[in-house]
């Protein structure tokens, strides 16, 4: 069986939150050998974001460190030491890749700028995760999720017409930037490897909103093209109804479903229904009629009442109507398109026993994506890289955490 994708890839991971740490997550989970190198003492601050597994609030519990670290070995290392920064260069002369994510004055303080690892490996790709980048005025400012949605531009048009922009739930921005990062990563790496010389790749958190897939790069493209400043959407229930078909989400049996209409499908809904009778009702005959969208209304939602989404769905396939159930995360877990494709997998860690994951974001047919070990405890990897790779005996090993190194 081949090796897979990134077998033989060598990472120093000195990422932490979530952006950096998904980008080496994608390169681990591809077969990379990634070194996650954590502060001493506490370790990288998501071992203190919840939520935790059976809610135990332990730093070996946090679901999103577990999940964003498998394939990683861990170890302790205070880089602000003479010591600590002289172990990370040596790490660094068979390295391949480095990514870090603090803010821009934080490595060249340290004397671990790119200037000065490229003059120990000369190979090196070192990859640079920050909220605004290297350069500017922002460079050295913190941003939390939220900011960078707002100064991206991506959250002037979510929430309701006529009140403040609203951001949406959760840590998009900083998965979306991590598999930015990764693509970069990877095109460094070619480069590298081709040529035989490395470089730095600088990824601005915020700039990955500006250009986002999500929405961003047609609104700009509008504004850019045609002057159009994209506004945001009224609610369904409080726009002019436009169609007397239904559009959106709607209540059933056990729970949602979302669908899509166009004038042309309105016999596929009268067929879905099973009422030909209102083909030829008075109601219904102008379909641009808000009117009878109201007394459709009443038909609608007293006949979703009595399917469940799965009935829903099969109807509406049947009758070729775009609509699907809105899933839940409990029916993600159990859906049969993700079961068949064995999406989800089961990870074996010390802190919690075996838990369900989310599984590889694409699939490739001769190097595969897989699990290979669970996301390290805090410095787990000490002894077998310190000792074992870069050849210090376990007594210096034991000098080093007495002095607060490792």
């Amino acid at each position: 069986m081949l090796e897979q994708a990134l077998s033989g890839v060598k990472v120093l991971d000195l990422t932490w939150h979530i952006a950096g740490p998904y980008c080496t997550k994608l390169l681990a989970d591809y077969g990379a050998d990634v070194i996650k190198v954590e502060r001493t003492g506490k370790g990288d601050p998501t071992r203190a974001m919840g939520p935790f597994f059976k809610d135990d609030p332990n730093p070996e519990k946090s679901g999103p460190f577990l999940h964003l670290n498998t394939n990683k070995k861990g170890i302790t290392l205070n880089l602000k030491s003479a010591t600590g920064k002289k172990i990370l260069k040596q790490l660094v002369a068979d390295a391949d890749i480095l990514v870090e994510s603090f803010r821009p004055h934080v490595m060249p303080g340290l004397g671990l700028d790119y200037q000065t690892l490229e003059k120990v490996n000369p190979r090196l790709v070192m990859v640079s995760v920050s909220s605004f980048g290297q350069t500017g005025p922002y460079r050295d400012f913190k941003a939390s999720e939220i900011v960078e949605y707002a100064m991206g531009g991506e959250m002037y048009s979510t929430g309701i017409a006529g009140r403040e922009p609203l951001k949406l739930g959760g840590n998009v921005i900083q998965y979306q930037a991590g598999t930015v990062a990764a693509v970069a990563t990877m095109g460094a790496l070619c480069t590298a490897e081709d040529q035989g010389t490395g470089q730095h790749v600088d990824v601005s958190i915020m700039e990955t909103q500006v250009g986002s897939a999500d929405r961003r790069i047609m609104y700009i493209l509008s504004y850019i093209m045609a002057g159009v400043i994209t506004t945001r959407w009224p609610p369904p229930r409080e726009a002019v109804r436009m169609l007397i078909m239904p559009q959106g989400v709607y209540p059933c049996a056990d729970g949602f479903v979302n669908t899509l209409s166009l004038p042309q499908w309105w016999p596929r809904y009268i067929e879905a229904l099973g009422m030909p009778e209102l083909k030829d009702d008075p109601r219904f005959q102008n379909i641009y009629s808000a009117e009878a969208g109201m007394e459709f209304d009443a038909i609608w939602y007293s006949w979703l009442a009595d399917h469940t989404k799965e009935e829903l769905f099969e109807i509406f396939l049947k009758s070729k109507i775009a609509s699907a159930p809105v899933n839940s995360p409990e029916d993600l877990l159990k859906y049969t398109q993700l079961k068949a494709r064995e999406y989800f997998v089961e990870v074996d860690h010390p802190a919690t026993g075996k838990v369900t994951y989310p599984g590889a974001p694409f699939k490739m047919s001769e190097t595969s994506w897989k699990i290979r070990q669970p996301a390290p405890l805090l410095g787990q990897h000490n002894e077998e890289i310190y000792c074992r790779l870069l050849g210090y005996t376990r007594e210096e090993l034991m000098k080093l955490r007495e002095g607060g190194i490792i």
